[in-house]
C-alpha cells in the first residue's frame, strides 16, 4: 500500500497498552497529532487480563521506598515517577470518574476492582480528543525509506511519522502481542537490548510423581523465605504455591530476580523455607520428642505441631519416608526446607519479563540514541518490579515521559523546519 498522508508533523505510536495509551493522552492534550497502532481487535488486552481478578492499578508505599522497588533502575525508574506517580495515577484514574481505595496490602484498586470501566473510559476520552485508533495492525519494523512497515488483513501498510513511540510490552503473555518480536529488528539498528528472561514466574523444582499430582496447586501459607546475598542474610513472609513442576506464587514472584540471577550464576538456586513461622527450632524438637503413643508420623506431626496437608507432604518430600522419624532432623527442616530450584518457567508464562532496550541506550526522554525521533516506554525498557502496582505505575510514567519527549521532539523539529523557510540556505 502507499504511504499514509498523516498530518505532519504528527505521533505515531506503536501499541496499545497503558504505556502507549498514557503517551497518546499526554501527546494529544499538547495538540499534537496522534495515530495509534496495535497488533489485536483492541487495545489494553493485558491490562484488562491484568484486573481479571482485580485491577491492582499501583502501591500506597510511599516514596523513596516506592522507588527502591525498582532494584537495579531505581534512579531511572524515580525519574519517570518525578513525573507521574501512585498519587497522581490515583489522581487520573479519579479524572476518570473511577475511585480507588488501598487495600489491606497496600496495594491500590478501585472501588469495583474492575479494569474493563476504566479502560473503555479511558479510550472514550482519547477518542474524543482526536487521537486515532488503527487496531489489527501488527508492526513489522521499517522500510528502507525509514517508513514503519504494519501487516494488515488488507496486506501490507506504510506509515511515515514526524516522530514515534513504540510501547510494544517485554516477551510475556505472548497470545496478547507482548512477544518480543521487536527485539532483533532495534538491535540490527545498533539499539543495545539485553535478552528478555521471565520475571515475576514461577520455577521448576522437580518433584516426585507422586507428590506433583497429589499436591499441583496447594498453598503453601503462611511461611517465611529466608535466603543470604552479599548484603547479608534476609527474610520475608508470604505465601506461595505448589506446581505440577515446582513453586510460584506472589513470595516467589517478590525473590524471582534474586532467584533467577542465582540459577544463571550457579547453576541452581536455594530458596530456604519456614513452614511454621510461630514456633521457633526449640518449640518443635520438643513438641516432636513427645511419645506417639501408636500414632502415625503424619498424625503427631498435625497433633503436635499443626503441620498437615501439604506441609506434611512437602516434608516426606524433602526427607523420605524413613527421614521424617528422626525428630530432630524433622524439626529443623521444618523450620529451614530447602527448595532446590532448577529453572525459571518459560517467559511466555511469566506475569512480565525482564530486560529488553538499556536504559543507556536512550536519553533521559526515552529516545533511543541510535533512532532520533523513536521513543520507547513501558515493559519493553529494561526494567522490572514485583507484582503489587508497581509494574503498571512505572509503565504509566514511562508513557508519560515519552510522550513529552516526543512532543518536545516535534517541536523542536517544527521550529527548526519554520526557520529555515523563512532563512532559506545559500542567500
Amino acid at each position: 500500500m502507499p504511504l499514509q498522508p498523516f498530518p505532519a508533523p504528527g505521533l505515531v505510536i506503536v501499541g496499545g497498552g497503558p504505556a502507549g495509551l498514557m503517551a497518546a493522552e499526554v501527546a494529544r492534550a499538547a495538540g499534537v497529532e496522534v495515530d495509534l497502532f496495535d497488533a489485536k481487535g483492541s487495545v489494553g488486552r493485558k491490562f484488562l487480563i491484568a484486573g481479571k481478578g482485580g485491577l491492582n492499578l499501583t502501591h500506597g508505599e510511599p516514596r523513596p521506598g516506592f522507588d527502591a522497588r525498582y532494584r537495579e533502575r531505581t534512579r531511572e525508574v524515580a525519574g519517570w515517577l518525578d513525573d507521574f506517580d501512585g498519587d497522581a495515577l490515583r489522581d487520573w484514574a479519579r479524572g476518570l470518574g473511577v475511585e480507588t481505595y488501598v487495600g489491606s496490602s497496600g496495594r491500590v484498586f478501585p472501588i469495583d476492582r474492575k479494569a474493563a470501566p476504566l479502560l473503555r473510559g479511558w479510550v472514550r476520552r482519547l477518542r474524543e480528543s482526536g487521537v486515532r485508533f488503527h487496531v489489527h495492525h501488527r508492526w513489522t519494523g521499517w522500510d528502507d525509506d525509514g517508513a514503519l512497515r504494519f501487516d494488515t488483513p488488507d496486506g501490507e501498510r506504510r506509515v511515515r511519522a514526524g516522530a514515534t513511540v513504540l510501547a510494544l510490552g517485554g516477551g510475556s503473555w505472548p497470545e496478547l502481542g507482548s512477544d518480543g518480536a521487536w527485539a532483533p529488528w532495534l538491535s540490527a539498528r545498533g539499539v543495545d537490548v539485553a535478552p528478555l528472561q521471565p520475571s515475576n514466574c514461577g520455577f521448576d523444582i522437580g518433584w516426585s510423581a507422586h507428590f506433583s499430582q497429589r499436591h499441583a496447586g496447594a498453598p503453601l501459607k503462611p511461611v517465611v523465605a529466608h535466603w543470604r546475598d552479599a548484603d547479608g542474610e534476609h527474610a520475608l513472609q508470604g505465601e506461595c504455591v505448589v506446581t505440577a513442576t515446582g513453586i510460584e506464587g506472589s513470595l516467589v514472584y517478590a525473590l524471582s530476580p534474586m532467584l533467577r540471577e542465582a540459577i544463571a550464576r550457579d547453576g541452581e538456586a536455594t530458596l530456604v523455607l519456614d513452614l511454621a513461622p510461630g514456633r521457633t527450632l526449640e518449640r518443635l524438637q520438643a513438641e516432636l520428642a513427645k511419645p506417639r503413643a501408636g500414632r502415625s508420623v503424619s498424625d503427631h506431626l498435625r497433633r503436635q505441631t499443626g503441620i498437615e496437608g501439604v506441609k506434611a507432604a512437602l516434608l516426606y518430600e524433602l526427607l523420605g519416608k524413613d527421614g521424617v522419624h528422626d525428630t530432630d532432623a524433622l524439626a529443623r527442616t521444618i523450620k529451614r526446607a530447602p527448595l532446590v530450584l532448577r529453572a525459571p518457567r518459560p517467559i511466555a508464562e511469566a506475569i512480565s519479563s525482564a530486560g529488553g532496550v538499556r536504559l543507556e541506550a536512550l536519553d533521559d526522554a526515552l529516545m533511543m540514541r541510535a533512532l532520533p525521533g523513536v521513543f520507547c516506554a513501558g515493559e519493553m525498557l529494561d526494567w522490572e518490579a514485583p507484582t503489587g502496582g508497581y509494574l503498571l505505575t512505572a509503565c504509566h510514567a514511562s508513557g508519560v515521559r515519552a510522550g513529552r519527549g516526543a512532543v518536545a521532539w516535534l517541536a523542536r523539529h517544527r521550529d527548526a523546519h519554520a526557520a529555515s523557510q523563512h532563512h532559506p540556505t545559500g542567500t
